[in-house]
């Protein structure tokens, strides 16, 4: 999609980011992680549910010109959510089998579960790869909320809402199963992100349909995290039994059903310890200490989400530094790659994970995703 010089006060990066994620769009309305990186080029619940919240957002002051009269932002948001909820109701006889089993307490087959990364088609990627992933459906049913309340989506169409309805059984009878993380990692812990992804959901779906009735599993997921996902000195885990947290724990705080308020001491109390353990000099974000991916480096997308974090709780001087520090780091063509290199946990496995995968992503649609996301929040910010 072309897009204009629609409003000359948007900056080159913003404006890039649009482009980006626009271009990057599949016909059935699927994002492309990554462009260029051929194990990204899938499209994810979670990455596409963070793209379509950030347009939907930005489609609300920065609108792109679209030949129905829609905004362009909008009209892509509403493709993925089609695409999402097509994808989940073409699965839904086999997750159906896996609510049943759970209720009976038999053990979990994977092929009857939803699968985090689809081609566009609809049809799943290379088998192996961790795709039992359960943070994307409830953060696809997070983002569906915002987009139908900006686009004043009013009745939903029945599509949506079975695919919402087996979302939420689904989520509720597996919530507990260990899977892997949104880094795809630790298939077999059970992670506070993921929880509190799926939290966010269950109180979404319960906004979009009223009839649900999802209010005892989230009181039963608090419950769960404030007894088994705190750390020893009272912070949001990374996973159940681990004294580490993690940047993603950032999920905690989504806006409108997120687990924790932005300044609840809680949160405030992880956020504090993501700082001290995982903020690089320059103000880049690592993903945790433990993190050797690419050499484990720090990564633009969740210095991006520190900010987005720093305008909730009204520190937007922090938030402004953080964002420069991630405009600093886009290329010559304005892409925000996933993460950097120039301060790594462990640089000697830099090298080895560019012969295996290739160079770093970038673009990275999250990476930019995020940008549009920290602008218009601090465009709204009142405090």
């Amino acid at each position: 999609m072309e897009i204009n010089a629609q409003s000359r006060t948007l900056s080159r990066l913003h404006l890039h980011s649009q482009q980006v994620i626009l271009d990057n769009q599949q016909p059935g309305g699927g994002y492309l992680a990554c462009p260029v990186m051929p194990d990204y080029q899938f499209s994810w619940f979670r990455d596409g549910a963070f793209i379509a919240y950030a347009l939907a957002l930005d489609g609300l002051h920065n609108m792109v010109p679209h030949r129905v009269g829609m905004s362009g932002q909008w009209d892509s948001a509403l493709k993925f959510h089609q695409w999402s909820a097509r994808i989940i109701n073409e699965r839904a006889a086999a997750l159906e089998r896996t609510i049943q089993r759970a209720a009976l307490d038999q053990p979990l087959v994977l092929t009857d579960t939803l699968n985090a990364r689809y081609n566009d088609e609809g049809t799943v990627g290379p088998s192996d790869w961790p795709e039992f992933q359960l943070d994307g459906p409830g953060l696809w049913v997070w983002s569906l909320a915002k987009y139908v309340e900006v686009a004043r989506i009013h009745p939903l169409p029945v599509a949506w809402m079975n695919a919402i309805d087996i979302v939420v059984r689904y989520l509720a009878a597996v919530w507990q199963t260990p899977c892997y993380d949104c880094w795809e990692e630790r298939g077999d812990a059970i992670h506070i992100s993921t929880l509190a992804a799926i939290y966010a959901g269950l109180g979404a779906a319960a906004r979009l349909v009223p009839s649900l009735e999802v209010e005892p599993t989230r009181a039963a997921i608090r419950a769960y995290i404030l007894q088994h996902g705190l750390t020893p000195d009272g912070e949001l885990a990374k996973s159940v039994g681990l004294d580490l947290v993690d940047a993603n724990l950032l999920m905690a705080a989504l806006p409108e059903d997120g687990l924790l308020t932005a300044d609840d001491p809680l949160m405030r109390r992880t956020v504090a310890r993501i700082e001290r353990d995982l903020l690089a000099e320059g103000y880049g974000v690592h993903r945790h200490v433990e993190d050797t991916y690419y050499g484990g480096g720090p990564w633009v997308l969740l210095g991006l989400w520190l900010a987005w974090y720093k305008t909730q709780v009204g520190d937007r001087a922090t938030a402004r530094k953080l964002v420069a520090w991630a405009e600093a780091h886009a290329d010559a063509e304005g892409n925000l790659p996933e993460q950097i290199n120039d301060v790594m946990f462990d640089p000697t496995r830099y090298e080895g994970w560019v012969k295996l995968r290739g160079e770093i992503a970038n673009p990275l649609l999250w990476t930019h995703a995020e940008y549009l996301i920290v602008q218009y929040a601090l465009r709204t910010a009142t405090s």
